[in-house]
């Protein structure tokens, strides 16, 4: 059946962008109809060419601008574009977070929660060059061991040694790297035939502590001159603490394989956040804005409102980072975390700072609640930084039925987050102070924030 549509592909429209997706495309309307653009702001005039329809809307790619938005910047470079690495690279910074605090205050509105009060982001001095940590593919380019990172829903790499929101020492150590690669001739990943040896690079760098992690991900066991590689890998980087070969010999998208071999140094680097240690290891989850996850955590330990005589459930915990910091401020923190090796990197965390007062448990969040329930453990407060998709159903259940007086909820994605919110309220809790949006990503759409929760007895 042929769609009646406003526009056509291949057609070039003048067009006026009203707003912005919560992916940062323009968005303009023809007949009510949308067209998704990248690269356009609201206010701008554009000429669009249409490339893509569907029945309820189209994708375009700017022509020209006609009129530019007051807040258009001039962006680093169309690389930072093409491969998402920084799609709002384009709009001025102070507008950046704007629009995040817009996000999350209209998807409260759209649930008719308009009574919510969300405060202005939370952005930073410098928002590039942030990012502790860089996982670049490695690909054969022009006969070349090449690094960059692949443009948008391609599998084709795009060369680039400044990524621009990265750390500038690890953006250095990954051509060092690259090019001691292909000083020793070292084969690339083909991901096409599965063939070659070096799949990634993975360089993570403490913001305090400046020790350096160098992970070589491989799809062979056999990493040809790893000596003399590693050697060299040291001689050159200073900083390099732990130099780790990981294993991956599936024929996958995800980066790393469960096998890591510690070729040189530690197997895990060493930082510090809000004034504790912690070890992190090639698998760890630790937050990739360190300058920014202080002043995340720091909101929601003042949100908890902590006296010292506290039980605190750490639901979520990883290695341990929340439940440690909030610990010096409780009697006690009880922090649950799916992933083995994060559970006993939290328990070395808790022996590196001599903290005493917090257990960690093995489990997904929602059965472990249940049973600490039976258990007739007693948490004053709930901190809860789920992923992406948010919380289950039945751990919003467990944690409304063992009545914490507050749920502070650190999160990654507002949408979830508002769906989250209404699930509370049918336990008797609701939003009892503004949230605060917090900019871990410059440059990117994502946002993240704290929301207290209390219940209304």
């Amino acid at each position: 059946m042929k769609l009646n549509l406003p526009v056509h592909k291949g057609e070039e429209l003048d067009v006026t962008i009203i707003d912005l997706t919560y992916q940062g495309m323009g968005v303009a309307k023809v007949d009510n109809y949308p067209i998704f653009i990248e690269n356009a702001l609201p206010e701008e005039k554009i000429t669009v060419k249409v490339t893509k329809t569907a029945k309820n809307f189209a994708f375009g790619e700017v022509v020209k601008i006609n009129q530019v938005s007051p807040h258009r910047v001039n962006p680093k470079g169309r690389v930072y574009r093409q491969t998402g690495i920084a799609p709002l690279q384009h709009l001025a910074y102070p507008e950046q977070l704007k629009f995040k605090q817009h996000q999350v205050a209209e998807l409260f509105a759209k649930v008719h929660m308009d009574d919510v009060e969300v405060l202005p982001t939370i952005g930073m001095a410098n928002p590039t060059q942030y990012r502790n940590k860089a996982q670049v593919p490695v690909r054969q380019v022009q006969g070349k061991l090449t690094t960059g990172f692949y443009k948008k829903n391609s599998h084709q790499l795009m060369p680039i040694e400044d990524y621009y929101i990265q750390d500038p020492e690890i953006d250095k150590a990954i051509v060092v790297i690259r090019d001691i690669l292909r000083k020793y001739h070292e084969a690339a990943y083909d991901e096409f035939h599965h063939s070659g040896t070096i799949r990634t690079i993975m360089v993570r760098r403490g913001y305090y502590s400046h020790e350096m992690m160098v992970v070589i991900v491989t799809r062979t066991k056999h990493l040809p001159m790893a000596d003399v590689i590693t050697k060299e890998i040291q001689a050159a980087l200073p900083e390099v603490v732990s130099v780790i070969q990981n294993v991956n010999q599936k024929k996958t998208n995800v980066i790393l394989g469960p096998d890591n071999n510690v070729l040189a140094g530690k197997s895990t680097i060493d930082d510090q956040l809000l004034g504790l240690t912690f070890a992190i290891s090639a698998q760890s989850f630790y937050q990739v804005n360190p300058q920014q996850t202080e002043k995340l955590y720091q909101l929601a330990i003042d949100q908890a409102g902590l006296t010292g005589k506290e039980t605190v459930i750490d639901a979520y915990s990883g290695i341990g980072t929340i439940s440690l910091t909030m610990a010096q401020h409780a009697k006690q923190v009880y922090g649950v975390e799916i992933v083995p090796a994060a559970v006993e990197n939290a328990k070395q965390n808790a022996d590196k700072n001599d903290i005493k007062n917090a257990k960690f448990v093995l489990g997904s969040a929602e059965k472990v609640m249940a049973q600490w329930q039976e258990d007739g453990v007693q948490p004053d407060v709930i901190v809860v930084d789920p992923p992406r998709k948010g919380l289950d159903a039945d751990f919003i259940k467990s944690a409304g039925e063992m009545a914490p007086k507050k749920v502070v909820y650190i999160s990654c994605n507002p949408s979830t987050l508002v769906r989250d919110v209404q699930r509370f309220a049918e336990y008797g809790y609701q939003i009892s102070a503004p949230v605060q949006p917090v900019d871990q990503f410059p440059q990117t759409p994502h946002i993240e924030s704290v929301t207290v929760l209390e219940r209304k007895d």
